[in-house]
């Protein structure tokens, strides 16, 4: 490896000077046939920790990608031996996770297409300066750093069963999953409190995953989804005959969740006369079909949940006080997302990987800010539509539009106002600079050397903002 400078110049002439060391050293192959630019990237990427190696044609980067792995790969695409294009399908091939970022002075859309359809993060055309490659690779090294975090709080968890999809590291949720791991192992009845969104059927199925009925059913109902003419029936099942279309006999979720958990969602919508039978069958723990004659005697755990406050409920007599602490043996209550806003990066990145298909999108600092400000009224679910709709939304971009993400949202409330998202100065200042920009854009025909000496900047720097603010 080439001796560590302090500077480092550019294949252009410009200067480097190093960021700050890494908190996530990353292993990094860069493979060029043109010395200047290997040699000055490697001594760059180097002095702020990460390990690098380096191969001067296609032919040895596919020679080290077949005896070694690398967190990231930054190939030139025309080179002897070998195109950047074989190295990027030997290096997803080899190591999954390995992110490629690829350079050319011939980049076509095609090309750029073609790359990012192969799994490519990133894509720049030579010339180019090292800092636009060495935040690339601190983006990746972030992104890294997250998952391990990630990965780090699930081994914490101990990995037990149905904690994969409780994410979050903030104090509200640890102290959820903490009293989960306690009360999960007996057979006590919990109700679960919390709004719509927040996730209480993943509770829910975390505890029955960590008791001793793991190998019974889980079995779920919402109690907002039926009538009441027809919740008793779903509840109890009923016997041939008891009502028309009652045909045949059928098993409830009683007799279905036997031997293992029934989880009654919304709770707090049953009427006061279903009410009064629940609360023989969870205390007696034998239920009668409708239509029925014969006791059936059934062996569940039973955990409820309600998105309004049941002790409230009993107040206005909705809610029958004796079935209440029946239920209420062993509260949680799930936080909304507006209390643990800390927690959204990690759900942001656990969204895109579910919905993103192996594709690298990202979300920018300046985003990633406005999503933690946003209210998020409802909650994990809320965010998790955001993201979807986001990555629909992105064509070929990869990195997800605030727009997409949150105008939306906004949009839908209108006269409704959101903590940060429109009255931060900094906020303000950005959407204004980006409307200015495509204002001169329109005006010049789209022409960037003219909107650029308009505007008082670079074309370069003109280029960036277009990318970061995600104009076509």
């Amino acid at each position: 490896m080439s001796e560590t400078r302090d500077v480092a110049s550019s294949p252009q002439g410009g200067e480097f000077t190093p960021l700050e060391r890494t908190c996530h050293p990353l292993k990094v192959l860069i493979v060029d046939d043109e010395e200047s630019i290997r040699v000055t990237l490697e001594d760059a990427l180097a002095s702020i920790g990460h390990r690098v190696v380096a191969a001067a044609d296609g032919q040895q980067g596919l020679v080290r990608l077949q005896s070694d792995a690398f967190d990231v790969v930054i190939t030139d695409v025309r080179m002897p031996g070998a195109s950047g294009l074989d190295v990027l399908r030997a290096a997803r091939e080899k190591h999954g996770a390995t992110e490629v970022v690829l350079m050319t002075a011939y980049g076509t859309v095609d090309t750029a297409v073609d790359a990012m359809r192969q799994g490519a993060f990133h894509y720049v055309l030579k010339p180019f300066l090292n800092e636009e490659l060495i935040l690339l690779v601190e983006r990746i090294a972030r992104m890294r750093e997250l998952e391990d975090k990630n990965r780090a709080l699930s081994e914490d968890l101990g990995r037990l069963d149905g904690f994969e999809n409780v994410i979050g590291s903030s104090p509200p949720i640890n102290e959820v999953v903490k009293t989960v791991r306690t009360v999960a192992t007996t057979d006590a009845s919990i109700l679960i409190e919390g709004e719509s969104g927040t996730g209480k059927e993943v509770i829910a199925r975390a505890i029955h995953r960590n008791s001793t009925r793991r190998d019974g059913p889980f079995v779920a109902l919402s109690c907002a989804a039926l009538p009441d003419s027809l919740i008793e029936a779903e509840l109890f099942g009923h016997e041939r005959g008891a009502f028309t279309d009652a045909r045949n006999q059928r098993r409830g979720r009683f007799e279905l969740a036997n031997g293992g958990t029934l989880f009654l969602d919304d709770v707090d919508d049953l009427a006061l006369t279903t009410q009064v039978k629940l609360l023989r069958a969870i205390q007696e723990r034998v239920i009668e079909r409708v239509g029925g004659e014969r006791p059936v005697p059934v062996d569940i755990r039973v955990v409820t949940a309600t998105k309004k406050g049941l002790a409230q409920l009993i107040t206005e007599n909705k809610f029958r006080e004796d079935l209440y602490y029946r239920l209420n043996v062993v509260p949680i209550r799930l936080p909304p997302l507006r209390e643990r806003s800390e927690d959204i990066p990690l759900l942001v990145r656990h969204f895109v990987q579910r919905f993103g298909r192996g594709r690298p999108y990202e979300v920018t600092p300046e985003v990633m800010t406005s999503l933690c400000q946003y209210a998020w009224p409802g909650n994990v679910r809320e965010l998790e539509n955001s993201v979807e709709r986001a990555i629909a939304m992105a064509g070929d971009q990869l990195a997800l539009k605030r727009e997409h993400l949150l105008l939306p949202l906004l949009a839908a409330r209108p006269g409704t106002t959101q903590p940060g998202v429109y009255t931060q100065l900094k906020d303000v200042v950005v959407e204004a600079e980006k409307e200015h920009i495509k204002r001169v854009l329109k005006a010049t025909s789209n022409h960037k050397a003219q909107a650029a000496t308009i505007l008082g900047i670079s074309r370069k720097n003109l280029w960036e903002k277009m990318r970061d603010y995600g104009i076509e």
